[in-house]
């Protein structure tokens, strides 16, 4: 079956406090969107990539697909004004039917194992959102203040979230909300049940300095 990955790296990065987005922050000697990539294309070999970044960085990224991989395989276009709409530009250069990853760009220690899973699930039964346990005590705000949460009852979400082609592309035909902050999100409103996946601790997102560092102890070990 054919296989998309739409690698959303369109955001700025404000709470890393960086002059460029944090995609193209070193790590390791190589820049974050290196390692997300290449993770899918470990993954799997026939895979085709789209590349979703902020217009004034597409250069930035055509340098990384020129020094690292394989051109033929990975497309690129411009991120909308939310993840939505830069989703929504991804999708538009999906030719063929298949199975689709859409994963965050600094989600840049996902495993080869975690994005085969998602698509093993994704294949037999639509979808498939990896999720991770709530590790702290959860509270939630009330009207009069806040209430503890079952945290047993909670998931943490996270990437590739993976779908057939035949259920995310109408999907994101609908009206946005601004309720939809991941691709589960869509589809759920689109009428179709999501299928849950076990995710990995490791599979953090970069949003801070700290998670940087963090990510540099994880790659190395």
């Amino acid at each position: 079956m054919k296989k998309t990955a739409i690698i959303v790296a369109a955001g700025n990065g404000s709470r890393m406090k960086s002059d460029i987005p944090k995609q193209f922050l070193i790590l390791n000697n190589k820049p974050l969107l290196y390692y997300s990539i290449k993770a899918f294309f470990d993954a799997f070999e026939d895979i085709n990539i789209i590349l979703v970044l902020p217009e004034d960085y597409i250069a930035n990224g055509q340098e990384i697909i020129d020094g690292f991989f394989d051109s033929s395989k990975i497309k690129i276009t411009a991120g909308g004004r939310t993840r939505f709409h830069s989703v929504k530009n991804g999708i538009s250069l999906i030719e063929d039917e298949g199975i689709v990853f859409v994963h965050d760009g600094v989600r840049c220690l996902v495993s080869k194992n975690l994005i085969q899973r998602c698509y093993e699930t994704a294949v037999e039964s639509g979808s498939a959102v990896p999720t991770i346990n709530a590790a702290d005590s959860l509270r939630m705000l009330t009207k009069n203040g806040n209430k503890i949460l079952d945290r047993s009852k909670v998931k943490l979400v996270q990437t590739p979230q993976t779908f057939h082609s035949k259920i995310l592309l109408p999907a994101f035909s609908i009206d946005y909300k601004e309720k939809f902050t991941d691709e589960a999100c869509v589809v759920e409103a689109y009428g179709i049940v999501i299928n849950l996946v076990e995710g990995e601790q490791t599979n953090i997102k970069i949003t801070t300095p700290q998670d940087l560092e963090l990510a540099k102890i994880l790659l190395n070990e």
